[in-house]
């Protein structure tokens, strides 16, 4: 499995910002209020970074001798690929968040001190899910075994019979 890179995070938090914008734009167009992210979310947010960290912490402790346990390798994988997909997600909320801000600030009409709140709130819990799903992915490496052969590295050469 490949690390999560930057490029993917971009464009997961252009996509979000693309997404927050017209979605305001959209509302407010057909002359419905903008969209404001419940409270709920940036706490939500929060604790699913929490949540993958705290599953990434024993394989951290497995692999590198602080535990006496074995760890089932197929379960890390399944943390890594729960971290990989928090950052993601992650990346795509702040940006959605990052898009409403944009939209209202980019209105002549001061928002509301308690929407514009939780949309910064949004914005930064999504950051910090990111966070957490790289550090989280980051504890879930295991440290590759001397005995692993490369692809294609079979200790026997091709051999090419000429008859």
């Amino acid at each position: 499995m490949k690390r999560t890179g930057a490029g993917v995070l971009v464009v997961a938090a252009v996509l979000g910002v693309a997404a927050g914008f017209a979605v305001d734009q959209l509302l407010t167009s057909s002359g419905r209020p903008t969209f404001t992210p419940a409270v709920t979310l940036p706490i939500l947010l929060v604790v699913l970074g929490a949540v993958v960290i705290g599953f990434a912490i024993p394989i951290r402790r497995a692999t590198h001798g602080s535990s006496p346990a074995r760890i089932n390798p197929f379960r890390a994988l399944r943390i890594a690929m729960l971290a990989k997909a928090s950052s993601i997600v992650g990346a795509a909320v702040g940006g959605l968040g990052a898009g409403l801000w944009i939209f209202v600030a980019t209105r002549p009409v001061a928002p509301s001190l308690g929407s514009l709140a939780t949309v910064i709130a949004t914005t930064v819990c999504g950051a910090l899910l990111v966070a957490a799903g790289l550090v989280a992915e980051h504890l879930c490496t295991i440290r590759k075994d001397d005995d692993d052969e490369q692809p294609g590295d079979s200790g026997l050469e091709p051999r090419i019979h000429d008859h």
